[in-house]
């Protein structure tokens, strides 16, 4: 009788133990950024409206360019409103990570960045070439001609210009200007001999300011792609992003987008 007793005590526990340790309820998922833009009622898009022509906020706080199109549209097809949360290229991922459901403006893929967020599908390749006085454009075709003492290569802070700029030149200065709107006419009035940007800059700048002239920016020193900078981990409005994407540049919404300032 006592081993009777003592194997329905063994059960028992063994019930009870189970019982104890069956696994918690599955937790809710969050809400994708989808639900969250939908109840909300807007898209909120960082941008620094510094980078023409993707990204332009002129001294009346009026939004233009490309990818400002392009946002607005994205809200159309959501439903929603788009609004235009300023940042700036230092301070860009910690105002997406807190105030933002997307980025827009020129934005390079960078291994850092994708560390902290999704990217969209590329849409433009692009890279890092001079832009200098038109006079001075033979003498600043290599790195090398360049990294020399007394030259002077002018740098917005906080980005990828800066960033490549200060690890490919040892030897020449590099001159700070705080404002990217601005920062050609440091070129133009000799206060800097070059500026080392995006090529796509580098051929609109151009065109606005026919003393200026970019360095081969068919071919670039660096190689990068352009794309949306998105939540990190949210696969469905990544792959909503790039659905749209996909759609607007093989309908002509893009290039319809682009011509103003591309012709």
């Amino acid at each position: 009788m006592r081993w009777v007793k003592f194997g329905i005590g063994l059960a028992v526990a063994a019930m009870v133990t189970a019982g104890c340790s069956a696994p918690p309820p599955a937790a809710q998922p969050a809400p994708d950024r989808l639900d969250e833009v939908a109840r909300r009622g807007e898209l909120r898009v960082c941008s620094t409206g510094d980078y023409r022509p993707f990204t332009y906020r002129d001294p009346s706080g009026a939004w233009s360019g490309i990818d400002i199109d392009v946002a607005h549209d994205m809200a159309r097809e959501l439903g929603v409103r788009a609004t235009i949360v300023p940042t700036t290229w230092k301070t860009l991922l910690d105002d997406f990570d807190s105030r933002c459901d997307i980025a827009v403006g020129g934005v390079s893929v960078t291994l850092e960045r994708a560390k902290r967020a999704f990217f969209s599908t590329s849409f433009g390749v692009d890279g890092k070439t001079p832009i200098t006085r038109c006079e001075n454009v033979s003498r600043f075709q290599t790195l090398e001609q360049i990294d020399q003492p007394g030259v002077r290569a002018v740098v917005n802070p906080g980005g990828t210009n800066e960033k490549f700029a200060r690890s490919a030149l040892k030897r020449a200065t590099i001159v700070g200007h705080p404002d990217n709107n601005t920062i050609f006419q440091q070129v133009i009035d000799g206060n800097a001999d070059l500026m080392m940007t995006d090529s796509s800059e580098t051929r609109w700048q151009a065109r606005q300011h026919p003393e200026l002239c970019p360095v081969h920016p068919e071919q670039p020193f660096t190689f990068a792609e352009k794309a949306y900078l998105l939540p990190k981990g949210d696969v469905v409005f990544q792959q909503w992003v790039n659905h749209y994407l996909t759609i607007a540049r093989n309908d002509g919404t893009y290039q319809r987008f682009a011509a103003p300032w591309l012709g």
